[in-house]
């Protein structure tokens, strides 16, 4: 009787005897009817089993042929569930809707891979074998980030993208939406974000950033349709958790409203890619205001808990330079520029904090001072996020080290589509400590988790995403939940090529494992 194999690897998996078969007469009994009408979606397709969602009889002690969806709360962990297969029903049960959501996800991949066909399969046994699993997350962020300014996707494309999350049990999706080369997002306040910061003359070819493709690139999601991805997100157990860059990256807002920077003028939305010296005037009033009602908007359209603004590769020429940066550096007794721009983050921390949100920004916040209510998403390397926590603030683990996506997977660049001139291979990725040593005992309750990143300077579509995410994503995402202290990538390995079949089904495009 072999062990299932299942991503991330359950903490606790014991095999019975038996199999539970699910057919056109098996139910789903459900205390949240939601969750029950998405389970019964998922298996509805390939099955061509279109189950009833029923609520719980209390009458009924014993429930047969039916898939139970349990509200439980014995468990004293918000994320846990615990699932128990019999020949007479799939039992699942947790303290909360997102502990259950997990259950799901675990059935979904006890039965055989055809499951996530979109088109009925005949001559499948729709079998799953009798097995008992108890299981909880390590970490309570559990993400990926998709960055839409460089290339962007469609609606379709980003809400497959969030399936596929939470098959394997991510629970944030952190939405970089605004960068030098290109502005994502509606703000009707602001118009011209939208008819001149989305779109940019042409692109950077992705073999030399000093030629270019001729071919002009843009475009935005609307607010409806931003709306749209929150909801879908939200029903999935993800939260999608924007990022407003500020005071750095702002070249395509300022293309716009040129006013917000030092210069005043002369800006153009960038056409290729790396860091430059215009940012926001710290100087000016009006920018404050300009990205307070710019996030007043935000916040109407993501619940999330926290909102990120960058704070990275801000450069600090313009402001050396600018009469109205160093009036208020003077004002508020700062003692350069580094500490103009935790003067800045400041700011923003106290307007969102007013507001019942947190700031999260790069770990460039720490320079000259981190603001009092900030988290830190630690990405050039685990120093920043180390210093953070030791300091008693809350941290998200990125480093490059482990978890930048968009870094070449194999050594051989040649046989690799584009990608961000960097080696990160699979079993690299495997290794990753989201928790390091350094960290005091009593402060590594302050790491939330962790989360890869996908940059898509040359990434311009979605296969190309898919690509440069999985079987990677596979990894982070069952770190950030087992976390086991000791791996063994060999093992990984092969249970990983007993599981690709599900995205064969799902003809998601993925780099092969080398053999």
């Amino acid at each position: 009787m072999s062990t299932p194999t299942i991503f991330p690897q359950p903490r606790q998996v014991e095999m019975a005897d038996g199999r539970f078969r699910l057919d056109e007469a098996t139910a789903i009994v459900a205390d949240d009817r939601d969750l029950g009408e998405l389970l019964a979606a998922y298996l509805r397709p390939a099955t061509g089993c279109d189950l009833p969602v029923q609520a719980p009889d209390a009458t009924d002690a014993e429930q047969v042929n039916a898939i139970i969806l349990r509200l439980d709360g014995r468990s004293t962990a918000d994320d846990a569930y615990d699932l128990k297969v019999s020949a007479a029903s799939v039992d699942i049960a947790a303290p909360t809707v997102d502990g259950l959501r997990h259950g799901v996800q675990t059935l979904r991949q006890l039965l055989p891979p055809e499951i996530m066909s979109r088109d009925k399969v005949d001559g499948v046994d729709w079998e799953i074998p009798a097995v008992h699993i108890s299981d909880a997350p390590a970490f309570g962020w559990r993400g990926l980030l998709l960055d839409v300014a460089r290339h962007m996707f469609s609606v379709a494309e980003i809400k497959s993208f969030i399936d596929l999350m939470a098959f394997y049990k991510f629970n944030t999706l952190h939405w970089h939406l605004t960068d030098d080369q290109g502005w994502r997002i509606e703000i009707k306040k602001y118009p011209r974000l939208t008819e001149i910061s989305a779109f940019r003359a042409e692109t950077a070819l992705p073999t030399n950033r000093n030629r270019f493709d001729g071919v002009a690139y843009g475009g935005f999601y609307t607010q409806d349709e931003v709306k749209d991805i929150v909801s879908y997100a939200a029903r999935r157990g993800i939260t999608i958790v924007p990022e407003i860059e500020m005071p750095g990256h702002a070249v395509a807002a300022l293309s716009a409203y040129p006013h917000l920077g030092c210069r005043g003028a002369g800006y153009q939305v960038r056409r290729t890619w790396g860091i430059a010296e215009d940012i926001y005037c710290a100087g000016k009033d009006e920018v404050f205001n300009f990205l307070q009602d710019v996030l007043s908007e935000v916040l109407q359209l993501f619940p999330s808990t926290f909102v990120h603004i960058g704070g990275d590769e801000a450069p600090k020429a313009r402001w050396k330079a600018c009469p109205d940066c160093q009036a208020r550096i003077r004002t508020e007794s700062l003692a350069d520029e580094d500490e103009l721009q935790s003067w800045f983050v400041g700011q923003m921390d106290s307007w969102l904090t007013a507001r019942g949100r947190r700031l999260l920004g790069w770990d460039e916040i720490l320079e000259g001072g981190l603001a009092p209510n900030a988290t830190v998403m630690s990405w050039r390397g685990s120093e920043g996020g180390i210093e953070a926590a030791n300091a008693g603030h809350d941290v998200v683990m990125t480093p490059t080290t482990y978890c930048y996506l968009d870094y070449y997977q194999s050594e051989d660049r040649e046989s690799e589509p584009p990608a961000l001139p960097a080696y990160l291979p699979l079993e690299k990725v495997y290794q990753f400590d989201v928790v390091p040593g350094d960290i005091a005992p009593d402060k590594r309750q302050h790491i939330l988790g962790g989360q890869g990143n996908i940059w898509t300077e040359y990434i311009p579509s979605f296969q190309h995403l898919q690509y440069m995410a999985y079987p990677r994503a596979i990894a982070i995402a069952e770190v950030l939940w087992h976390h086991p202290a000791d791996r063994d990538y060999t093992q990984f390995r092969a249970r990983l090529k007993r599981h690709l079949p599900y995205l064969d089904t799902l003809n998601v495009s993925y780099r092969r494992l080398d053999d």
